[in-house]
């Protein structure tokens, strides 16, 4: 085994700090566990090249909370640079007239004749522009002497067709007096059987939302949390008073390792908790839950939707292992 480096020494440190294995470093940076050995021991030789010494470091960084930027400016003797890693040999793009290919030659002979070309395409467009508007001329004569021909007619055929619109209008307004009444009826029956549905819903809900109150408040003037013993960096604690049990998790700085286990020790959750995230479990059933953090800065716990402390200084003990005893009230 390598000797570690003094990069490599501060990195390890911090993240068994933060009750971290490789492995766990390895979910959360995506990075195969042999390169972030090679990190800790300095054996930068294992990594596909220099570029992704400095990628990898950045993200192990990351994922433990150091600051990026600090790191690589006090240890900046242990991490390689990749200044001249990869230079391309030929640096100029400059080509000379011979290294031009011949091909190139047909396209310049091309553009001799674009002038030419253009003028042409001036010309078809411009007569294309002036048939156009001799067509619009002649339409527009036309509709004019046409309009000029018909007016009696169109004159008879108007008055023709609003005695027509005046007969229609009389029927229809026998008609639709009798289809107003009978549709404002059924609007009005429609509109009462609504009004009555919702004070009937409104009911129901002020009154499920006061029995839901009443239990809250019953639960809540029981339920009892104390500590039971600390030692170490675990403490266990004991719930009574209540027939439920709810446990809540977040984590609101950084990502942490979570293991919530019963005292069977089943696992209800085994994994990364990541920042912002929360885990809600019901162990209503169970007379124990083990809960262990790896990280314990910015977590919250709630019992039965209440906030409770954990039992050490975060800032002094990184990782910390909780125990919640519970006993159901009706067993009491």
């Amino acid at each position: 085994m390598l000797a570690l480096t003094e990069l490599g020494q501060r990195l390890r440190q911090e993240r068994e700090s933060k009750g971290l294995s490789l492995e766990d470093l390895q979910k959360l940076t995506k990075i195969q566990k042999r390169y972030l050995l090679g990190i800790e021991e300095g054996n930068y030789e294992v990594m596909p090249g220099k570029f992704y010494v400095r990628a990898f470091i950045k993200q192990y960084c990351e994922a433990i909370g150091l600051d990026t930027d600090a790191i690589f400016e006090e240890y900046k003797s242990d991490i390689p640079s990749t200044q001249t890693e990869d230079m391309p040999q030929q640096l100029s793009r400059v080509r000379s007239r011979k290294e031009i290919p011949q091909h190139t030659k047909g396209v310049s002979k091309a553009y001799d004749y674009l002038p030419t070309v253009l003028v042409v395409a001036g010309v078809v467009v411009v007569g294309i522009i002036i048939w156009v508007i001799a067509q619009n001329i002649v339409s527009d004569k036309n509709k004019e002497q046409a309009n000029q021909e018909a007016p009696n007619s169109e004159v008879q055929q108007s008055n023709t067709q609003e005695e027509t619109n005046e007969t229609t209008a009389k029927n229809d307004n026998s008609k639709s007096e009798d289809e107003q009444s009978a549709a404002d009826k059924k609007e009005q029956e429609k509109e009462k059987a609504e009004k009555e549905k919702a004070e009937k819903e409104k009911a129901a809900k002020e009154k499920a939302e006061k029995e839901k109150a009443e239990k809250e408040k019953k639960d809540s003037g029981k339920q009892e949390y104390k500590e039971v013993q600390k030692t170490g960096r675990s403490a266990t604690y004991a719930l009574s008073g209540t027939d439920a049990f709810n446990l809540e998790v977040t984590s609101t700085q950084a990502d942490t390792w979570l293991d919530v286990k019963n005292g069977k020790g089943n696992a209800f959750f085994s994994s990364i908790l990541k920042k912002g995230e929360t885990k809600q479990f019901d162990l209503t059933k169970e007379t124990e839950a083990r809960v262990n953090i790896g990280y314990s800065p910015g977590v919250e716990l709630k019992v039965n939707g209440k906030a409770v402390d954990l039992p050490f200084d975060s800032s002094k003990q990184v990782r910390q292992v909780v125990t919640i005893q519970y006993q159901p009230a009706e067993a009491q």
